[in-house]
């Protein structure tokens, strides 16, 4: 009888271990960590890519690349010559070949046919380089999914890396950039930091771009103790979830209370619509900030639109909102649901009052698809061109690519710049986010000086701007983004 209790005890007592494991493991995943922490199990340079969980497998060899291989498809996206792709292809045969002074000069000369072409200038700085010793960093962006987006965040960081370059590098060694597609797709980030945790040379990652990739992949740099360090993720939830992210652009928190500030203060309307992606990480943590901080003001939110819905219209969402009372609507898609936030601002036709989000719609599609209908629109951005022309940043920008950059190139230059500044003083991972973390770290960045909160995120304030009617226009549209005062 005691045999057969203490086997019931034991068969009991696997049974609960095996329950409690399970529940860790699940805990884990839904917190974003992979279900093994085991960096090995990932794939490398020299390893096969782990499968995702959707079955799609991918050799992330060809998604890495600092010269010899081409990852963004078309860099001009009006026309591009083909003697510059010519040329740039001959570069990046050289690269792959190990001749680097080849590549140097066909780099340079699909350049002269495209000055505005990023990841030819990041392969020119590294080919360069060559074989010499040098720091290095990672960018990651979205090359073949979201190339408008990808191509603005390398020119943040080809310009660093050029003007660091330029001036002799830092302490004397050149900086070297390693360039990831990680697609904006979660599982996708995750293969991609897992090796670039495993690549020692890589001391820094800029990037991810979407809040979405970047709170998939951040879990497996903070396990490998790499700083990471973005110009695009805003959405509040990674804050404080690792010592190794820091951020260059405000927080949906500081977003979403600009943006109510203005409807309730300076628009005078108390009643609001939300139209936003559930989706996203990103439009939901502002859609969560700007509603939190409308109610705190007094106001009211009528109505919430998930523009994700498969049958949302834009016409019958409106109507109810006009109905329910609204006098304003807040528009905050991400990049897949920027269409039918368009469509929004076309039916609306300047009915109601539009407040825009933090960066998602700040482009020219939106004045180019919104046209007058657009007029009036108020966002709250990161940096606007014109809102300290005679920067620094701003007459190299304009020497350098020929034309305005954006407020994501304005701010991966300035998280690049904030990874030169740290390595500059203490050239190991480590170090360099002991460097970050400090609270006497400084660096000149495109806006301004860049200091980080010991949450990580930078503290500066936002730029209210405008669509207005412009002639002539930046643009080319005959609408412009201007700032307010």
């Amino acid at each position: 009888m005691r045999e057969k209790n203490e086997t019931i005890l034991l068969l009991i007592s696997i049974a609960l271990a095996g329950f409690l494991i399970a529940v860790v493991l699940w805990l884990l995943e839904k917190a974003g960590f992979p279900p093994h922490t085991d960096f090995n199990i990932y794939s490398s340079a020299g390893e096969t890519a782990l499968q995702s969980p959707r079955n799609f497998s991918f050799d992330v060899r060809a998604r890495m690349s600092s010269g010899a291989i081409k990852l963004v498809e078309k860099e001009d996206i009006n026309f591009e010559r083909p003697e510059f792709r010519t040329a740039k292809n001959k570069g990046i045969e050289a690269m792959a070949a190990g001749n680097y002074q080849q590549a140097v000069g066909n780099f340079e000369r699909a350049l002269r046919y495209c000055y505005n072409a990023p990841e030819t200038r990041i392969y020119l700085n590294n080919a360069r380089i060559g074989s010499r010793k040098a720091y290095t960093i990672a960018v990651a962006a979205p090359t073949a999914n979201h190339p408008n987006a990808a191509l603005d965040i390398l020119r943040g960081v080809a310009q660093a890396q050029f003007h660091i370059n330029q001036a002799g590098g830092i302490n004397g060694l050149p900086l070297k950039v390693i360039i990831a597609n990680d697609d904006d797709n979660p599982a996708v980030a995750k293969q991609v930091a897992s090796t670039l945790v495993k690549n020692r040379e890589v001391l820094a990652v800029v990037g991810h771009h979407t809040s979405t990739a970047t709170l998939a992949a951040l879990p497996i740099y903070d396990l490998g103790k790499l700083p990471i360090i973005s110009g695009t993720s805003t959405a509040v939830k990674p804050a404080n979830l690792s010592r190794y992210f820091f951020r260059t652009v405000p927080t949906a928190y500081v977003g979403g209370r600009a943006l109510a500030d203005h409807m309730l203060t300076k628009l005078k309307k108390r009643k609001v619509a939300v139209f936003f992606n559930h989706k996203s990480a990103y439009s939901e943590s502002l859609k969560s900030e700007f509603v939190a901080a409308i109610s705190l003001g007094g106001g009211q939110v009528m109505a919430e639109f998930d523009l994700s819905n498969p049958g949302f219209s834009p016409a019958k969402s409106l109507e109810q909102a006009i109905k329910l009372g609204a006098e304003a609507i807040m528009l905050n898609p991400d990049y897949d649901a920027l269409d039918k936030a368009l469509q929004v601002v076309t039916v609306n036709n300047r009915r109601l009052f539009v407040l825009g989000d933090m960066g998602t719609m700040y482009n020219k599609t939106t004045l180019e698809v919104g046209g007058s209908s657009a007029v009036g629109m108020v966002m709250a951005v990161a940096w606007h061109i014109e809102g300290d022309s005679q920067s620094d940043f701003t007459k190299r920008s304009r020497k350098l690519w020929k034309a305005d950059v954006g407020w994501v190139t304005a701010m991966t230059y300035d998280a690049a710049m904030a990874a030169i500044s740290a390595i500059d003083r203490s050239p190991t991972r480590q170090g360099i986010q002991e460097v970050l973390s400090a609270s006497d770290f400084v660096a000149k960045g495109a806006a301004g000086e860049i200091r980080f909160l010991p949450s990580g995120v930078r503290n500066m304030p936002m730029q209210l701007v405008k669509v207005n009617r412009a002639n002539p226009s930046r643009s080319g549209t005959g609408y412009d983004f201007v700032p307010m005062k």
